[in-house]
């Protein structure tokens, strides 16, 4: 089931925030603690590692991306969403995310609608909607602040290709017509049954539809999840073609940390 939610304007000051300020998980941000590592792995959208801030004229330095540590049952490290956010679309997450080849890797026409399926803070929707002049990307998510974090920036912006949708539970939730399902570093925060999650999904889907997936690859890696939570290509591979998804092409060079899938729904 899925919800399309309106949200009322929201003065400058906080929508500055917003912006300044997930991959998607079902969990409920909890109190930061601990210290802060130079450079920490993060799962999901992760990037390189914070930075403490200056000292305020008032009080000692605190660092603004408070971390607590990631373990294969807490993959949010951060307690405020809008620190979650800055954290995922960090400038030094380009390096090894390659967005913009990642994109264009997927050789759209423009016309296509797309899902980004756990968009998160947005990271790679908005980059999916300036490839979409004549179509539209779909941004799903489960949580509520970042749903309306990409509406806003949207709306800021003067993007009218953009949709917001926040998915519930266990579904997917893909809306009708879609011709491309973008999912980036998600699958491995799908709690549950992962097979029964991309079978719901590949339902949802029409025939010939593509899904794209793309998660961290095995072994001691800069960047990425904790391995007991990684996704082997086999794995991958697997529960896609269980869910009735025929492996159509894969990007082996192009991302130096993810194994990068594309997958066409059956006739």
């Amino acid at each position: 089931m899925l919800r399309r939610i309106t949200f009322l304007p929201i003065p400058a000051a906080i929508v500055a925030l917003a912006v300044l300020g997930c991959r998607g998980s079902q969990d409920q941000l909890r109190p930061a603690g601990g210290e802060v590592p130079s450079s920490p792995s993060v799962p999901g959208e992760g990037g390189q590692g914070s930075r403490a801030g200056a000292a305020a004229d008032t009080g000692p330095a605190r660092p603004p991306l408070q971390k607590k540590p990631i373990t294969s049952s807490n993959l949010k490290p951060f307690d405020k969403p809008e620190d979650w956010i800055a954290y995922l679309d960090k400038k030094e997450r380009d390096a090894w995310q390659k967005p913009d080849e990642v994109v264009a890797s997927l050789s759209l026409t423009g016309k296509e609608t797309v899902a980004d399926l756990g968009a998160g803070s947005g990271y790679f929707t908005f980059r999916l909607s300036r490839a979409l002049p004549a179509g539209k990307v779909i941004a799903i998510e489960v949580e509520p602040v970042m749903v309306q974090h990409i509406r806003h920036k949207a709306m800021t912006e003067g993007l009218n290709n953009i949709d917001s949708i926040l998915a519930v539970g266990d579904d997917p939730s893909i809306p009708g017509g879609v011709d491309l399902v973008f999912i980036c570093n998600v699958l491995h925060h799908v709690a549950g049954s992962k097979s029964a999650w991309l079978s719901k999904l590949s339902g949802e889907l029409r025939a010939g539809a593509k899904v794209v997936l793309i998660e961290f690859k095995e072994g001691n890696l800069p960047e990425g999840p904790p391995e007991s939570v990684k996704i082997s290509r086999t794995r991958m591979v697997e529960l896609a073609v269980q869910a009735g998804l025929s492996l159509d092409s894969e990007k082996v060079d192009l991302l130096p940390y993810q194994t990068f899938l594309v997958f066409r729904k059956a006739s």
